[in-house]
């Protein structure tokens, strides 16, 4: 049974569209179980229907045409209860309905699970018996199990248009893909697909201009390929026979028409030839999956090693341009820096990843960037996106695909909005965030390149409260030595000075590894990382901290801050390794001068013992990010929990306040310098905490600036008292939006307001 199951889903996950995938489920199911029927509903949201879409059994005819209101009928039973219904005698039920036009006798068992992802139910997977029957425990659970493999499936095809669903004047109803807000915007413009060029699977969909052309380029590469194939067989010994058999499997394939014509064939239908050769491959290497012998099973691995040849030869030989549409909105899976540096910056006007979270990475450039972003939208099919229409809302996290001329009209008045927004907050660059009641707020940015340094000036940063130093590591083969990262650090400095320089030393672990420093572990976020490996390692942590001191010679304006402090003892530590570097140079004849000392709150256990931290340093910074991470146990870069990731989660409000409130107790300074500070609506309470600073990305700079201007503290604490009472993170989120809007400062943190 088991086998079957694994057959099964493979089928369904390599199915090339959504009704090959629910005609493998109805006919696999009604074998596995043995049922006169099986059919699968499809819920139509729009239109408030379960919509039968395929039958094994039924007349073929009815599908598309039987339709349930979505609480109609034992469909709509499974449907509103989100769980199996199992009855021996189905038309005894109450809300059992006959339909004649399926060709139908009175079927009495019944068997119906819901098909559900994310919570929402997609639609309901159904098989009948025609004589009295209660399906067993088994079957029931089989059941469920295709419906959840289904699930993925249906959700690809309706972002991807598999599923079409028309208003009442027959007009395709957009569809509203829904993610995380990772940065603040809106946009409107062309999917342009973002993918690792060796991957088969990541390869996107792309027209092309002239099929013939794009035919003779594949033939010429399947001609190259054999060539190296012949060779690389010829390079073995005649006595080695297992291993030419191999390359000879190679070369009968090429030379059969299955795979090259079957490649050539999808080109012709306007696929480019590696998109072509993606579903070929894909293809094949099922049928092979499905067999019941285990050693041809294995050989579907000798396809896809074939397709990744072919694949790499056509990307070699044939390097293509990439073409960026005057409004590019780049879309991948996992989306980094280098992607987005690959668009000119004139033609990138936002950022759609299927994983990430509202503090990932490409977030946090987005915003630095000014760049509408969505995160986490899960159960993106990238692939089949290249060159389609998209809007984005980087308020809500919505995506909305192929929109409506209405929708359209809609957010484009809305990014004209936006763009007279942005005009008037640079207005405020040079003047000072200060509350109605004449509190000043100082306004650092975080940085971690020397590319920074420009714009962070322009926006008119009054220090920075964050300078990442592994960012000079990571883009390097081997460690910066002492001399290199005093050219780095005095270039901060200078730039600013005497405006403070907050440097981090170096945090590395978790999501952040360099290449010649490898950190293998089970659970990185958890291991090894910040201050704990930089304690381990004394010479390439006091090797930076001499860096630091000799950066600053002359000036004023160096502070030194730790990562991820768990514990007194590794902040007494790192003072032992600052005090040895600081009179080491002294030594040396170094006119150098003791920094301030600061300590990174982001784990729980520092947020405990805030009190004796500050006691022991010079400032505390939180960091949000990490912090909310830990604290609510949610990975901020895994997309299926990126619901739970919320800097305004009550928790993390208690948190800060605590922080807060011991460093004050012993008149130490505290800022916050994650991405709480750089949104508008975490602003507010942070004034009212009477944090000493917040350090943000340069984008987020002067919509926070404006904010802080509008309230008083007065106000400012009202509103944390409320938020205090709250329960969960959106009562908190709509006390604060409230306000914004009474201030007419909606428009900072929703779009069109």
């Amino acid at each position: 049974m088991l086998e079957i199951i694994r057959r099964t889903v493979q089928e369904v996950n390599s199915a090339p569209d959504l009704q090959h995938a629910l005609s493998v489920i109805v006919r696999r199911g009604r074998e596995i179980i043995c049922a006169d029927v099986c059919t699968v509903y499809l819920t139509e949201q729009e239109t408030g229907e379960h919509v039968l879409r395929a039958t094994e059994g039924l007349a073929a005819d009815s599908v598309g045409h039987v339709r349930f209101g979505l609480y109609e009928g034992l469909v709509g039973l499974v449907s509103e209860r989100a769980e199996p219904v199992n009855l021996d005698d189905a038309p005894s039920h109450p809300r059992y309905r006959y339909i004649s036009e399926t060709g139908e006798q009175r079927f009495h068992g019944f068997l119906g699970v819901p098909i559900i992802q994310h919570r929402k139910v997609l639609g309901v997977l159904v098989v009948r018996q025609q004589e009295s029957r209660r399906f067993d425990e088994a079957e029931v659970t089989l059941l469920v199990t295709l419906a959840a493999q289904l699930a993925g499936a249906i959700a690809h095809a309706d972002i991807s248009g598999g599923i079409v669903v028309e208003d009442q004047q027959h007009q395709p109803i957009s569809r509203i893909i829904r993610g995380r807000p990772g940065a603040p915007g809106v946009a409107v413009g062309t999917l342009v697909v973002a993918y690792e060029r060796a991957h088969l699977d990541e390869v996107p969909d792309a027209a092309v201009a002239d099929i013939d052309v794009e035919v003779a380029h594949f033939e010429k590469v399947v001609a190259g390929v054999r060539v190296e194939l012949q060779e690389m067989k010829d390079r073995f010994d005649p006595s080695l026979k297992e291993e030419r058999v191999l390359f000879d499997a190679y070369l009968m394939m090429l030379d059969g028409d299955s795979l090259v014509e079957g490649t050539i064939t999808r080109i012709q239908t306007g696929n480019w030839a590696s998109g072509a050769l993606r579903d070929t491959i894909q293809e094949h290497a099922t049928m092979f999956e499905s067999m019941e012998d285990s050693y041809l099973r294995e050989r579907s691995s000798d396809i896809r090693d074939l397709g990744r040849r072919i694949l790499l030869r056509l990307q070699s030989g044939s390097p293509r341009a990439r073409v960026f549409p005057e409004n590019t909105i780049l879309v991948g899976e996992d989306l980094t820096a280098t992607h987005l540096a690959e668009v000119p910056g004139d033609r990138l006007v936002g950022v759609i990843s299927a994983k990430g979270s509202t503090a990932s990475h490409v977030a946090i450039l987005s915003k630095a960037l000014g760049l509408p972003a969505v995160m986490g939208v899960a159960d993106l099919p990238v692939r089949h996106l290249e060159g389609k229409e998209v809007i984005i809302d980087g308020y809500r996290g919505q995506v909305y695909l192929s929109p409506s001329k209405v929708v359209r009209n809609q957010f484009e008045r809305l990014a004209t909005e936006e763009a007279e927004l942005s005009k008037s907050l640079g207005e405020l660059r040079d003047a000072p965030a200060v509350t109605t009641d004449g509190q000043k707020m100082p306004m650092y940015i975080n940085a971690g390149l020397l590319a920074d340094i420009s714009p962070s000036l322009e926006s008119g940063a009054e220090g920075v409260g964050l300078y990442r130093t592994e960012i000079p590591f990571m883009i390097r083969e081997s460690f910066p030595g002492e001399d290199s990262q005093v050219k780095i650090y005095r270039q901060v400095l200078e730039a600013f000075s005497p405006r403070p320089v907050v440097i981090r030393s170096l945090d590395i672990g978790g999501d952040k590894m360099l290449p010649y420093f490898p950190i293998h572990e089970e659970n990185p976020f958890l291991g090894w990382r910040g201050i704990r490996v930089t304690l381990d390692h004394p010479e390439i942590f006091i090797t930076q901290l001499r860096a630091m001191l000799k950066a600053s010679v002359g000036l004023s304006n160096l502070h030194v801050m730790l990562p991820m402090v768990t514990s007194v003892d590794e902040v007494d530590e790192a003072m032992i390794l600052l005090h040895r570097a600081y009179e080491e140079l002294l030594d040396e004849g170094e006119k150098v001068t003791f920094p301030k000392l600061g300590v990174m709150i982001e784990v729980p256990s520092a947020v405990y013992q805030a009190d004796l931290l500050a006691r022991r340093v010079d400032f505390l910074s939180i960091g949000t990010n990490d912090l909310t991470q830990y604290l609510l146990a949610v990975d901020r870069n895994n997309a299926a929990v990126a619901d739970l990731y919320d800097s305004l989660h009550p928790a993390m409000v208690r948190a800060v306040l605590q922080v807060t409130a011991a460093a004050q107790e012993v008149g130490t300074p505290v800022g916050v310098c994650g991405e709480l500070a750089g949104d508008p609506l975490g602003a507010i309470l942070l004034v009212a905490m009477g944090v000493d600073s917040l350090s943000m990305s340069s984008g987020s700079l002067s919509r926070v600036k404006k904010t802080i201007c509008g309230f008083s503290r007065v106000e400012a604490n009202g509103l944390l008292e409320e938020a205090l009472k709250q329960e969960d993170p959106e009562s908190i989120r709509e006390l604060l939006r409230t306000a914004m809007e009474e201030k007419g400062l909606g428009g900072l943190v929703r779009a069109g307001i």
